[in-house]
Formats: structure tokens, sequence, C-alpha cells
């Protein structure tokens, strides 16, 4: 029987302590989150298999937002029966870092000296260690014969030849397609129960209200001059209008804040480099320009009217979107070119491994060894991610 990826529970806290725990433990950036999170709700939990985790994979790489918070978020709707779980997934995962940056914004942490650039070296080669078990355990299961294994090469060239998150979008849209020609034949019917949590009427709402904040925020911010629903606005649009996550999106918030002189250049760089080094997503960002743009009466309601406006649209756009895509999932036509777009799920998992992943991190033979170490403790002894985040900060400060 396949896993069940809904639970009758009647409180949605365990949900919330599981992803704090991953919000306090996921180095290295949306593609190692995606590898994590495969680790505890695929592998350990098995609130679900992989062909339906690529499934929610392929939905988030194909909306604006943070590809990886839209998959816990997801997760979280359809084992906490509904928006509650949903929120509390986000909720979990996010907090940890917010909080790190709002009180780097406050003065309160730094990130100095050779012992912690040789914890955030460490926390690199996690990152290396978790997409590579990801892209190995992927691949057995969604690329099992050679169309899907050619599906999976071709996505790979297409995301090397064009880079950032328009390769991505190409290269998922690519592999529909041939999954759509080259994957014919009987397939097995997906449960029902993937997203029968979200009503269509629900899913309607939610994407209309992306759509009338999208457009309403600049001219309500335009005609009063509030300033924190100028923030709130300015936060919202970049979150709405990129693709590829938190990386993507940087370039938007610098035109937005330092560019509108809310904040220095030199300050805007710092939190960005401290954001690197932190667990969970990297839209948590947010919080530290939110506190640093002085818009509001407090830094506090700066961080938080700015987190949530970063992260708003991209959940919306998953919830909104979830009833629909489990319909259409069901239909033969659509599994054929899920089949494809899931190899090139793989593929794009590959490529991030070669690059960034592996070239911003193993630098010698013994970055190659703690690499292979980590991963040896992952896949073969099973080992809990955390303990592979320590063991590897540990190494990347004795080797700094």
């Amino acid at each position: 029987m396949p896993p069940h990826p809904a639970a009758p529970a009647s409180s949605v806290w365990p949900i919330f302590w599981i992803f704090l725990k991953l919000g306090l433990t996921s180095f290295g950036g949306p593609t190692a989150h995606l590898g994590y999170f495969r680790n505890e709700f695929v592998l350990r939990r098995q609130w679900l298999d992989d062909a339906r985790y690529g499934d929610l994979v392929a939905l988030c790489q194909f909306l604006p937002g943070p590809a990886s918070s839209q998959v816990g978020f997801a997760l979280g709707v359809l084992r906490g029966g509904g928006l509650r779980g949903g929120l509390a997934a986000w909720i979990g995962f996010t907090l940890p870092s917010a909080l790190l940056m709002f009180a780097f914004a406050l003065g309160a942490a730094t990130l100095a000296g050779p012992t912690a650039a040789g914890v955030v070296h460490g926390l690199k080669l996690v990152a290396v260690t978790v997409v590579a078990q990801a892209v190995w355990g992927m691949a057995r299961t969604l690329t099992p014969d050679r169309r899907r294994i050619a599906i999976a090469l071709a996505a790979i060239a297409i995301v090397v030849l064009v880079d950032g998150p328009a390769g991505q979008l190409a290269a998922i849209t690519a592999g529909a397609g041939a999954g759509y020609w080259l994957c014919q034949g009987p397939v097995a019917q997906p449960d029902a129960e993937l997203s029968m949590l979200v009503g269509r009427h629900a899913g309607v709402m939610a994407l209309v209200l992306f759509g009338v904040l999208l457009i309403g925020l600049p001219l309500s911010a335009g005609l009063t001059e509030h300033r924190p629903l100028a923030l709130f606005d300015a936060f919202y649009r970049s979150g709405a209008l990129v693709f590829g996550g938190g990386h993507v999106v940087l370039p938007l918030l610098q035109a937005e804040t330092v560019a509108s002189g809310w904040i220095p250049n030199e300050t805007f760089l710092a939190g960005y480099g401290l954001a690197q080094a932190l667990p969970g997503p990297l839209f948590a960002f947010a919080a530290f320009l939110g506190a640093q743009a002085g818009m509001t009466a407090s830094t506090l309601a700066g961080a938080a009217i700015a987190l949530l406006a970063l992260f708003l649209p991209g959940l919306l756009l998953v919830y909104g979107t979830l009833p629909f895509w489990d319909r259409l999932r069901r239909h033969a036509t659509a599994r054929h070119a899920m089949m494809g777009a899931n190899a090139a799920v793989v593929g794009i998992l590959a490529a991030a491994l070669a690059n960034p992943v592996w070239t911003s991190a193993v630098f010698d033979v013994c970055d190659a060894g703690i690499v292979l170490a980590g991963f040896l403790l992952l896949a073969v002894w099973k080992a809990p991610s955390w303990i592979v985040v320590i063991l590897s900060a540990a190494a990347g400060v004795m080797l700094g």
C-alpha cells in the first residue's frame, strides 16, 4: 500500500515541531532543502512516495516563490488536513532563520573570524552530501528506464545552456512534453488523497487574492503613501514576480530597498552574507531587511511585514493550485507528462549538484572525503541529518 500523506490528527503541533527541527538543521539552500525533505518525509516517515514528492517539486518549480518553502507548505497542507497544517509547516521551517536574521539586524549576531568561516565551509559540505543523496535516491525511482534517463540528461543540458530560473522552467516544460510523447503506456492511477483536502472554492479564492494584492497593493501604496503599506507592497511584488527562489529574488530586493534609500548597500550585503550561513529558507533575509528599513514604528513590525509579504504570494499560488493540480495529474495524459517532468527534476538536481553546490564547497581531497563520509552516513547508515550537520561543521573548523 502506498504511503498515505494525510493524517487525521486533531493537532498540527507535531507538524510544527518536525518542520522546526528541519528549520534548525536544513543548511545549504533550496536544492539541499528538497533533499532534507525527501529524507524526512519520503524515506523516514513515509508520508508520500518519490513519485508524489516529485509531483510537488515539479509544481513548485513552475510557480513563482521559494520552491523549498512551497514544497514544505504543501506537505503541511496534505498532512495536517488543510491550511492549518500548511501554516504550521511554514512557521516551523521559517522561524529559526527569521529570528536569527532579526537578531542580526539588532546587532545581536556577528559572523567573523576563522572559526566561523570553518563552520560555514562545513555547512556547505553538508549541502553537497544532502543533494548527492537526493539525486541518487530520486534517480533510482524516477528515472528507471532509458527514456526517462534521456529526459534527465536533456534537462541537465538545458539548465547548463540556459542559466537561472528560466532554464529550470524550460527543462521541466520540455520534460513534460517529452514525457507525453515518450512515456506512453499504462500507468498506475494516483490516489485521490494528494490534495483533496483543499477545496476548489478555497483554491479559487487564494488565486483571486494573489491577483488582487498584486494589482491593488501598488495602487493603494501610491495613493496613501502609508510607509508600512509601501513596505508590504515592495516585498510582495518581489516574491510574486520571481522564479527560482532566494538567490534570484535578491536583485529585486536590492532594487526595492537600496535604490529607494531604505537601507545602505553595505548593510544589505552584510545581511546577505549572514543569510548564506543560516539554515532554513533564504527568503528569511526579508526579516533583516524589514527590521533595517525603518518603515514602521518598531523593528519587529518591519521584520514581520517584510517576511510575510515576501512569502505570501508563493504560498497563495501553491494553495490555489493544489486542487486543480490533483485533478490534472489523474488523467493518463497528464501522468505521462508528469513522468517526464519528474525525470527533468532529477536532471535539474543533478546539474545543481555539479554547479554551484559542488563547485562552491569542494576545493580539495579533504573536502571530497568529508562529503563522501557524510553521504555514507546518510545513505548507508541512515544517520539523522543533524548529526551529519554537526560532524561536517566540526570538520570544517578543523580544516580551517
